[in-house]
This record gives C-alpha cells, structure tokens and sequence, in this order.
C-alpha cells in the first residue's frame, strides 16, 4: 500500500515527481481515472501520485479538488504526504497547500523547499532565481493563465494562503540541521503554518529534510518535486529492496584538503565515523591484526543504526602523523613498502566489512592507492566507469571478482572543496536506489 502521496496540480508535474521516486526503487503509480481506483491495485505501490488538473482553475475550485482528493487518499500508513507545485511558483499553491493542512489537520506544517537544481531553479534570500534570472523577469511573468509577478517565495504563498508565512534563510543553514530544527519549531510555537527556505543545490535540501526530521514535527513538502524525492528517500523503504543501501567510506588522506571534506561530510549528514590508528598497522603483524579486527568489529557492531559508515586514517590529524623515516631505517624498507602495508590494510578492512554485511552497496575511495589496493583485495578485473561526480571524482561498479556489481565512487584526496565528499556521498545514495 502507498506510503507517500503526492497531490500535484498537473499531470505532467505528477509524472516529473513520480519518475523521481521511481528512480529510487520505489514502485510509483499516477491516478488517472480515480473511479477505477481499487485497494488491490494499489497492494504494491509506494508512492501515489494524484494530479488534480487545478493550475489554471480559480483558488476555490482548487481548493476544493485538493481538499477532495486528500480526504479520499489519506490513511494512517502514509508517511509522507507531498503538495507538488510547479517549478516556477504559477497556480494557486497557497489555496492548495491551505487545503492538504485543513485535512491533515491543525498540528500538520507545510515545509517548502521549492528548488530544482537540475533545472536552474534556485531560492536565495527568500528569492527564485531562474537560470540567475530572478523569476519575474523570466517569461513566467507574462504567463497569459497564472503570471507570477514577484520573485519572493513568501510572498506568493502569503498571496494566497490564509495561514502565516515564515522563511529560513541560508544564514540559518549554516549553522546546521540542530539549530535549523530549533527554529522550526520555534517558528511552529509561533503560529507559522507554511515555512518557505533557501535551497540551491542537493546538498541544502538534504540538510532541510534531516532539520525537518530532526525537529519531530507532522509535515507536509511543497515543492517541484526533488525535495519530496530527498524525505521519501529518508523516511520509506521501498517495498521491494530493504536495507541494502548502505555506505563504506574508506579514507586515508593525510591532507588538510580531505581533513575539512570529512569534517563537513560528518556535520552534514548522520554518519558512523572509526578513527584507524594507523601507526598500529606497521608496528609489528599483531597489532596491525589486532586494529583490523578493532575496527571491523566496531563498523559492523555500529553500521544497523547508521546509512553511512567512514573509516578514516587518524594522521588526518596533524598530530598522529607518522614518522615515516623512523620506520624504513628500523624494518629496513622504503617509505612504499610503509605506504603499501598501511594501503592493504585499509583494503583488508573494506574486503571484511563488504564481506559480512552485504548490506553495503555503496563505496567511497579517497585516494589512487587506496582504491587501487582495495580493488586488488576484492580481486576485481576493473570498475565500469558511468558518470563524472565532480572533476576528477569518477561513478563506476566494480567488475567481476566477489563484489562484482558494488557501486563505487572514487577521488584524489587534494581534489575538490571542502564539500566534495559530501557530494559524492549524497550522488552515491541517489544511486544505490537506481
């Protein structure tokens, strides 16, 4: 049965919004003829999308259909309801948004983060920019049946809708998703029914569904259709692939560069974090046997309460840094032969974790000899290179060996800024549900 309902004021921004989850593994149905609507049709969707065809209808008619179609889908199973609105704020979002809120109930908020990236809608200071242009300087303006004449999101819904407006700004993001949820609620305590925020890249609207989370509120998105894409993939399984979604990222950069990437990526997102005490690795085979085990034991004891799991190097603190010249005149080696045992360790590390919990399908790699001692360990002939994340970070699956199939992204551990790896995390968990 559905967990998330979608009520969109078109069929082709049903369609648009519903190919999105589809793209995540859900099992996505659009309702064209609700009068053949049966219980046993919908036995195996996730995701319902219902287009009321209410754009270009006056405020009433729309309210009326949404407020219609909401008290014929709306059961306690659903999860998420969703308002779909067009990408560039035309129809009449506020009387619709007023009416899934009546249904749902007084303790129900409308949260809308009404970007699209891909499509170069963005919202920036309370405003919508397209393609750079703020909205109501876009043809959208001359729009013959729903212009849209101002380009402040808040306003548009205060237009229309009966209930207080508030907005977060990007000044509020950057203080984090616990701070982002306090003010939610404050928000909430003060009367606010529709909360408008800024979001430019996937990353914003990440951060807005873990805040919204976080802050334990009943919601409803308004958005185009990515924002719902980014809380069903929090919030639903998908009734046909459970749990293995999971991601290993294996680091061991010494660089500040990749220092303040990992920093941010563990601010950014909810993640199980182990330090490798790397020093134990070339001590003597005892204790570099002793500290795998540490760390595997501790990844798998940890990794059911969390989607992404890292294993870092501590020399990403300046002061565990190792002294390579210490080692080669005591084993008599190089400082490759150092390098290689601290390399195929981490491999080891990766090849035992991937190998008692299959739920990992997803894998990070920062740095070449890293990646390349990982993909000797797991005995692979190659990876399928698909997609470019970011320059110099690479999309791929491995080929062949025991993990034939796991998807993996790689990087160099000075590439990028400081939220590279938080990029090629949040790509990485789009595709485990492709």
């Amino acid at each position: 049965m559905p967990q998330c309902i979608v009520v969109a004021d078109d069929l082709t921004g049903a369609n648009a919004t519903g190919v999105l989850l589809k793209k995540m593994n859900y099992n996505t149905f659009t309702v064209l003829n609700n009068e053949r609507l049966e219980l046993t049709t919908l036995a195996e969707c996730d995701c319902l999308m219902y287009p009321t065809n209410s754009r270009g209808v006056s405020s009433e008619i729309a309210y009326n259909r949404v407020t219609n179609v909401t008290n014929l889908l709306k059961n306690e199973t659903i999860k998420l309801y969703a308002k779909r609105i067009d990408s560039t704020l035309r129809g009449n979002l506020g009387s619709e948004t007023d009416a899934i809120l009546n249904v749902l109930g007084d303790d129900y908020i409308a949260i809308s983060a009404p970007c699209f990236p891909e499509s170069g809608r963005v919202v920036i200071g309370g405003y919508m920019l397209v393609n750079g242009l703020p909205l109501h300087k876009t043809e959208v303006a001359l729009d013959p049946k729903t212009p849209v004449t101002t380009s402040e999101v808040r306003k548009v819904f205060e237009q229309q809708s009966k209930y207080p407006v508030a907005s977060l700004f990007m000044e509020d993001m950057m203080q984090g998703k616990h701070y982002l949820a306090d003010k939610i609620n404050e928000l909430v305590k003060g009367g606010n029914r529709t909360i408008v925020f800024d979001c430019v890249t996937h990353e914003d609207l990440d951060l807005i569904a873990d805040a919204v989370i976080t802050s334990g509120i009943k919601f409803v998105t308004v958005d185009p259709g990515v924002f719902t894409a980014t809380v069903a993939r929090k919030i639903i399984i998908p009734g046909e692939t459970k749990a293995k979604d999971k991601i290993l990222a294996v680091v061991g950069s010494v660089n500040p560069v990749t220092k303040s990437q990992m920093e941010e990526l563990w601010l950014s997102q909810k993640t199980f974090n182990i330090f490798v005490r790397t020093k134990e690795l070339i001590e003597s085979e005892e204790r570099r046997e002793v500290e795998i085990d540490r760390v595997v034991r501790e990844v798998l004891e940890n990794s059911p309460r969390f989607k992404v799991s890292t294993v870092t190097g501590d020399g990403l603190m300046p002061e565990n840094r190792i002294d390579f010249k210490y080692y080669t005149e005591r084993d008599h080696s190089t400082v490759d032969q150092i390098s290689d045992k601290i390399n195929t360790a981490f491999a080891e590390i990766t090849y035992r974790i991937c190998k008692n919990d299959e739920t990992f399908q997803g894998l990070y790699t920062s740095g070449g000899d890293i990646t390349v001692a990982v993909c000797k360990k797991f005995d692979t002939a190659g990876l399928n290179l698909l997609d470019e994340v970011l320059p110099l970070a690479a999309y791929g699956m491995i080929l062949k060996g025991e993990f034939d199939g796991l998807k993996i992204v790689t990087k160099g551990g000075m590439v990028g800024q400081s939220n590279a790896i938080n990029k090629c995390i949040t790509y990485l968990k789009e595709k485990l549900f492709i």
